[in-house]
């Protein structure tokens, strides 16, 4: 797992040379500090910078505001130069946000390793190098360009070879959480369908010819010129105020049951095919229709629903299994990982307690791995 530091101890039990410890094993403040530079450089290659990534250089952040300042865009006519205090605020929110990110990364890299070895989930150096080939060839064809990511973007092959390692873990565990999930008897699948039939039902539906008016009297205008064999579409374009459909003679296409407002539902599914009908008082105004097109319901088999039922079912369980897991495992490893003064994040035991009506962090999950991005499928 991760080396183990033999200095002193620091703070909270932490040896001195260590961001973390997690159940007797540490992370080295040399492996942080160079994931840090690594999360730098990709942050600054997302914003477009150019050069050497600058990073905040806590708790003064000397050569951070000497670099905002360097960089900082010359401010509108009349408006101040910003203060040192200013720059030394937005240095300070970026270490925040990069030293929570690479701390996440290598806490939760950590708790994988631990929680596959606990449970006997292994993947071989071979194999893991084999993937990694896979995906280098996949993102950078010639070896050139892989050489200038490496410079480029502060990371070395063995990063890159822990990352795959980390997340084909993740994927096997996840498999051994998953197993037996994946079967749904027959009994359960009719239990389902019996208890949900009319998510399996097609209700009817009927086409429609309408007018919409302000006006009973314009309503029945338009149904007398419908009766005297105007078309709908001259009606519609005359006398409707329904601006989605007189453009078109009117036309509802396939409206199913309970979908207009209740008025025009119940006299449109009482109502008789081919024959002109209302005027039918509403909320919006007076309508006048004719329904054209009808549709029966219909009803889905359990035989026809089996496949879409067990393949829900399959869903349910997963899931649940997953977020029973979810729950131990960020309990269990949390309570096993104390953080050093200064890297503590939500994913140690020694955070400072949320308030009760605060967000709790997401809890970390086995199909998932966070880490500082390089926009690169190498990596993810």
């Amino acid at each position: 797992m991760l080396p183990l530091a033999l200095s002193a101890c620091g703070d909270s039990g932490v040896p001195g040379n260590a961001v973390v410890d997690i159940g007797g094993d540490t992370i080295k403040t040399s492996t942080f500090d160079h994931w840090l530079n690594v999360a730098a450089t990709s942050q600054q290659q997302q914003t477009g910078a150019t050069g050497a990534a600058v990073l905040p250089d806590p708790p003064n952040y000397t050569k951070c505001i000497a670099n905002k300042k360097k960089t900082a865009t010359k401010p509108a006519k009349g408006q101040p130069n910003p203060t040192d205090a200013t720059y030394k605020s937005q240095c300070a929110q970026e270490y925040n946000a990069l030293r929570d990110q690479v701390m996440q990364f290598l806490i939760t890299s950590a708790w994988i390793e631990g929680e596959s070895s606990d449970r006997g989930v292994k993947i071989s150096d071979t194999d893991v190098k084999k993937d990694f080939d896979k995906q280098r060839q996949q993102s950078f064809p010639k070896d050139k360009d892989y050489a200038a990511f490496l410079k480029s973007s502060g990371y070395v092959q063995e990063d890159l070879l822990y990352r795959i390692k980390v997340q084909d873990l993740t994927n096997k565990l996840r498999t051994k959480i998953l197993e037996g999930t994946d079967k749904v008897s027959s009994a359960q699948i009719a239990d389902y369908y019996n208890k949900n039939k009319a998510k399996f039902a097609q209700p009817e539906k009927r086409d429609l010819r309408i007018v919409l008016t302000k006006t009973e009297a314009q309503a029945n205008k338009a149904k007398a010129a419908l009766e005297a064999g105007q078309s709908f579409k001259s009606v519609a374009a005359k006398y409707s105020i329904d601006q989605g459909t007189r453009d078109n003679g009117g036309l509802l296409a396939a409206v199913p049951k309970g979908q207009q407002e209740k008025a025009l539902d119940d006299a449109t599914f009482k109502a008789s095919k081919n024959k002109i009908v209302g005027p039918v008082k509403t909320q919006f105004g007076y309508y006048v229709f004719e329904v054209t097109k009808i549709t029966p319901g219909s009803q889905q088999t359990l035989d026809q629903s089996k496949d879409s039922i067990k393949q829900l079912l399959v869903s349910q369980q997963q899931q649940g299994k997953i977020d029973a897991f979810s729950k131990s495992f960020q309990s269990k490893w949390k309570d096993r990982t104390d953080c050093r003064k200064g890297y503590v994040t939500t994913d140690c035991k020694n955070a400072p307690k949320k308030a009760a009506t605060t967000a709790t962090a997401a809890t970390p999950q086995p199909q998932t791995q966070t880490a500082p991005a390089d926009g690169t499928t190498t990596t993810k």
